[in-house]
């Protein structure tokens, strides 16, 4: 590693005012973060813009970049009304069930993690459109697929393109965002990825009344919107800072010129030059690029940050909110599966429109707030779903028949609903008036066909008043609100923080040389623990019950609450160039390196031999 890192030393300081970043470049010293007086120096310029002057071509930029969240969003969203209808054409065990909701998510952590080779080799520009023709092809494969074998390779094709355009367009919007909106833009990305999910379920709904071949609409519908951004991307022009990085300066001048209508056009480009030629000689042990991010030492504490902080969104849970959300309410006790998808598009609005929220915060809060907000009331709302499931637990319906059992199944064995739904070999065949159930049995499910029983009264029910009702993976109760509740509550506390939060810091908090290998590690983690947590889904909560999973993301959300409170810096306002020496002092220090609080930490370079030893010698933690 080169030994321009032994150049720092740090200088902490308590003052009661100040508040943008400056730096400047006198005497072979660089001061790092604001002044007593509040003026800035020449890149904190760049801060003072008005939203209003931020040119409408920024933001065509960031509608046509989010479009990939878009995807994403649809893709997700989709797969959970979908696997209703496909679980009844195709029969689909629950092995297969989860294996085509993961394969996507497989797919897409393979592609993210390729991705940072392809970004610093191609350039975000044709990354994207790489990733919108992807997924193009793979709408097209979904939408024609004759059996599930089929099926499964679109899911792995759409896959790809989804975990390229994940780890891609985070990047490119904050490398071409000011940086007093940058926020805000990249969050734009995940506000798509919600609205995406909404429209899957809007489609959802509206195709669960074909009888047959619904899910082939709803899963085809992804190629227009894919299909729109690869159009609108070929007129669109490349990262910057990218450009820069590979010595193309004059084409970085001009696409400046054209995102910022010429608004201290002259002083961001000298900042960025200035930073990208410091960044060379500090970067320059050649070498793989992650082997340099761990060998020093702010950019490895940003890896373990920025690869916490995906790791645990996964971990709280939400994409097994959103991919089996309809099955959740059904296991809620919710039965008719028409009602369950359009339930489960009012869990898919409020996560939109809790996410426009996240948007207006995260400049106004900032990005540590807001995350640990977020924490708090996920944790809560994910108590309130593991007692919905527990109270229906407690008052499930006992088994008062016990026919005799031809099959000889374990089906007999049980003693009330609960049990005799978490058996994924058998159903609930019962009768009720009013909200009294009776004449209950358990019996095993036809291998043709989940919705009969194979053999007895509930084999080949009518709709007559008087026919037993076959209930396969949900027991009635009438604590399914509760449930409803909790879901509505979650997506609520998690869309303005904790959904959007983790790819906003991650497109921030690496230097160039390190933000597309950084990035691709990062998302490539997110999607790891995404494929961990929705093919364990359904077997943890035949193991553990489902308020029994529930209350295990609990748990897991207090520990990324800790984690977050001890590690997480905060971001706004600053440059990107400036943002790495956040992470100079220990690990779990970071949190405390605030550019916004009223305690400061100056950050002094000096030509010289003093030097901060925590750069790249001490350990990452006190």
């Amino acid at each position: 590693m080169s030994s321009s890192y032994d150049e720092y030393s740090l200088k902490q300081t308590n003052i009661l005012m100040g508040s943008r970043g400056q730096k400047a470049t006198e005497d072979g010293q660089q001061s790092l973060t604001g002044s007593p007086s509040g003026h800035s120096a020449t890149p904190g310029d760049l801060l003072d813009h008005d939203a209003s002057s931020t040119p409408t071509f920024m933001y065509v930029l960031a509608f046509f970049s989010a479009l990939g969240g878009f995807l994403f969003g649809y893709d997700t969203g989709v797969v959970s009304g979908a696997m209703l209808l496909l679980k009844k054409e195709m029969n689909l065990t629950t092995l297969w069930q989860e294996v085509l909701v993961s394969s996507t998510v497989g797919a897409a952590a393979v592609a993210a993690l390729s991705g940072g080779f392809l970004n610093g080799w191609l350039g975000r520009r044709i990354c994207i459109l790489l990733a919108s023709f992807i997924f193009s092809i793979g709408g097209v494969i979904l939408s024609i697929a004759p059996d599930k074998e089929v099926l499964l390779v679109g899911r792995i094709v759409v896959g790809l393109g989804i975990g390229i355009a994940s780890m891609t367009v985070p990047v490119y919007i904050a490398e071409v965002s000011p940086p007093h909106q940058r926020g805000q833009l990249v969050t734009i990305n995940s506000l798509f990825i919600t609205g995406g999910q909404f429209i899957a379920s809007v489609v959802d709904g509206a195709f669960s009344y074909m009888s047959h071949g619904g899910w082939r609409y709803m899963l085809g519908l992804s190629v227009v919107p894919s299909v729109l951004q690869f159009v609108g991307f070929l007129f669109l022009p490349e990262s910057p800072r990218w450009l820069l990085q590979k010595g193309r300066s004059q084409e970085a001048r001009q696409v400046l010129s054209r995102i910022r209508g010429d608004q201290g056009v002259d002083k961001e480009y000298d900042h960025i030059k200035a930073s990208i030629e410091e960044e060379g000689k500090e970067a320059g042990g050649g070498g793989l690029v992650i082997m340099q991010i761990l060998r020093h030492g702010p950019t490895r504490r940003a890896l373990i940050v920025g690869c916490g902080l995906q790791m645990f969104q996964q971990l709280s849970g939400i994409n097994t909110v959103m991919y089996y959300s309809a099955t959740i309410l059904q296991m809620g006790g919710v039965r008719d599966v028409r009602q369950a998808i359009w339930l489960a598009a009012a869990t898919s609005a409020t996560n939109f429109v809790f996410t426009m929220l996240g948007v207006w915060l995260v400049e106004r809060v900032g990005r540590r707030k807001l995350t640990l907000g977020s924490l708090i009331g996920t944790s809560l709302s994910l108590a309130v779903l593991a007692i919905g499931f527990l109270l229906s637990a407690q008052s499930s319906p006992p088994v008062t028949l016990h026919p005799a059992d031809p099959q000889n199944s374990t089906c007999r064995l049980y003693g009330s609903c609960e049990l005799c739904m978490l058996d994924p070999g058998c159903g609930f065949c019962f009768q009720e008036n009013g909200t009294r159930v009776f004449d209950s049995s358990c019996a095993p499910v036809n291998e043709a066909s989940k919705e009969h029983a194979a053999w007895g009264r509930c084999s080949n029910q009518t709709e007559e008043a008087d026919s037993p009702i076959w209930a396969y993976n949900y027991c009635p109760t009438s604590y399914s609100w509760i449930v409803l509740m909790g879901l509505i509550l979650y997506l609520a506390f998690f869309a303005p923080g904790m959904g959007p939060m983790p790819w906003t810091v991650n497109s921030e908090i690496f230097p160039l040389w390190a933000r597309s290998t950084g990035n691709a590690c990062s998302a490539g983690v997110n999607w790891i623990f995404n494929v961990l947590v929705s093919l364990t889904f359904l077997h943890i909560a035949e193991f553990l019950t489902y308020y029994g999973a529930f209350f295990l993301y609990l748990g897991l959300v207090v520990l990324a609450f800790l984690f977050v409170y001890g590690c997480l810096p905060e971001t706004k306002g600053l440059q990107l160039e400036d943002i790495e020496n956040l992470f100079m002092g220990p690990l779990c220090t970071c949190g405390a390196s605030s550019p916004n609080d009223r305690r400061h930490v100056h950050y002094i370079r000096v030509k010289g031999n003093n030097y901060l030893p925590s750069d790249n010698e001490a350990s990452d933690v006190e």
